[in-house]
């Protein structure tokens, strides 16, 4: 059973929700506003957490930030209205892991959650390539451990998407990666709304890696294709 937080303030959709999850088995607790569904995700410590964008009293994109600059990494699936796209983007530039739009099927919304329930269980079970502590190149370490980026000796503020996509490069060197495929291993699932939202998580992983994100040196676009992580001998140093 996981516990999963519905912050939502529409009634009718909060019943809904929660009758689909707890047919699923979870137990879940919900939240009608921004404020209340905040000290939720810090007391109850879900499993997942289903944030609506549009809250009285304090945004879900508020909610977003507070809780990634604070060092919480639940699973946020946000969830939008058609009208709100810039805020879908946004919100995974704060830290969300995935959104629906609204009207959504709970069919989807149920293989979303198990997607993200599923990514955290495997994400939980020991990898072998854990023992690799650090790994540096040109003038960026990246700590795989404690989950930072250092360019240049200062600490870069990645989400934790921008992170996993970078730690996905690292560990497949000179790979052809598709977008298919990064959605499918970063985000868990094959299907998902767009693989523009691959390009955008490269575009801004470039800015904390890159010497000139403009002219990427180590992410590298293979058009048409999907992308390649690219260090010479001399430059990639793995650190145990």
């Amino acid at each position: 059973m996981k516990k999963i937080l519905i912050i939502e303030d529409d009634a009718a959709l909060v019943l809904g929700l929660e009758n689909a999850l707890q047919g699923e088995g979870h137990e879940t607790y919900t939240a009608r506003t921004g404020p209340e569904g905040y000290r939720l995700a810090k007391e109850r410590q879900p499993d997942l957490i289903l944030l609506d964008v549009m809250l009285p009293g304090m945004s879900g994109l508020e909610i977003c930030k507070r809780l990634r600059d604070e060092g919480n990494k639940t699973p946020v699936l946000m969830l939008t209205s058609k009208s709100e796209e810039n805020d879908k983007v946004l919100g995974l530039e704060l830290g969300a892991d995935d959104y629906l739009t609204k009207p959504f099927s709970l069919r989807e919304l149920l293989a979303r959650v198990k997607a993200q329930l599923r990514r955290e269980k495997t994400a939980s079970i020991p990898n072998p390539r854990a023992k690799l502590a650090k790994f540096c190149f040109g003038n960026v370490v990246v700590d795989l451990k404690r989950h930072e980026v250092y360019k240049g000796g200062v600490l870069q503020d990645l989400t934790n998407r921008e992170f996993k996509l970078l730690e996905y490069f690292i560990h497949h060197p000179g790979e052809l990666l598709t977008r298919d495929r990064l959605l499918n291993e970063i985000w868990g699932y094959e299907v998902f709304p767009t693989t523009r939202t691959i390009d955008n998580h490269v575009r801004w992983l470039r800015k904390h890696i890159e010497p000139d994100p403009d002219n990427p040196r180590y992410v590298k676009t293979v058009r048409g294709a999907g992308y390649l992580f690219e260090v010479d001998k001399e430059n990639g140093k793995k650190r145990h």
